[in-house]
């Protein structure tokens, strides 16, 4: 995939914050599509995954870090991953780091690579965090459409063992963009688990 990911990054995690802020606190322990997390645990995922797409991009090896922030105070959750969104977006503001290798949990691959790999993860977890909040914005179908192209790249179609995401499940005739993405990652909407 050619298409420069950093734009598309941008809008992700603006689209997510957006999200986050949205969430109440009556909601945190609610269920989400992502079956291991509820909604403060994938507030977690979400804030430690993005500190190590940040240290990849800033020393090429994000492997030290968490990819949960446990530390974070239940009314905190959007001032946690604005701070860590600019820290992320700074980090791979560089051409070089882009053109570079870096290491991630799925091996070493190029900078624009791991990055396309996080606009994939942040858009599906915000659709996630969407989904157990009662969808209270609408959300950007072009990134949808760019992750799930990233993500039929990524990803094989049948069972995907040692990997974070389920084989793919059917998507409903007449699917979004998100639902799309969804089916492909596994996922069922919870309107319909």
């Amino acid at each position: 995939m050619n298409t420069d990911p950093r734009p598309l990054y941008t809008r992700a995690t603006a689209q997510a914050a957006r999200v986050i802020q949205t969430v109440r606190p009556e909601q945190l322990t609610a269920p989400t599509p992502c079956a291991e997390f509820d909604v403060r645990a994938l507030l977690g995922h979400v804030v430690g995954g993005t500190r190590r797409i940040a240290l990849v991009g800033e020393a090429g090896d994000g492997q030290g870090e968490p990819m949960i922030a446990p530390d974070v105070p239940d009314d905190c959750w959007a001032g946690a991953y604005d701070e860590v969104r600019e820290r992320a977006l700074k980090a791979w503001e560089s051409d070089e780091r882009m053109a570079s290798s870096v290491t991630v949990p799925w091996g070493e691959i190029s900078g624009r690579a791991a990055l396309s790999a996080y606009v994939m993860e942040t858009v599906t977890h915000t659709w996630d965090l969407s989904e157990a909040i009662g969808r209270p914005l609408e959300l950007d179908p072009e990134l949808a459409e760019f992750s799930l192209a990233v993500a039929r790249e990524a990803l094989p179609e049948g069972p995907r063992e040692g990997r974070p995401f389920d084989a793919p499940v059917p998507a409903p005739e007449g699917a979004g963009a998100y639902e799309r993405l969804a089916a492909w990652l596994g996922r069922v909407p919870l309107s319909r688990a």
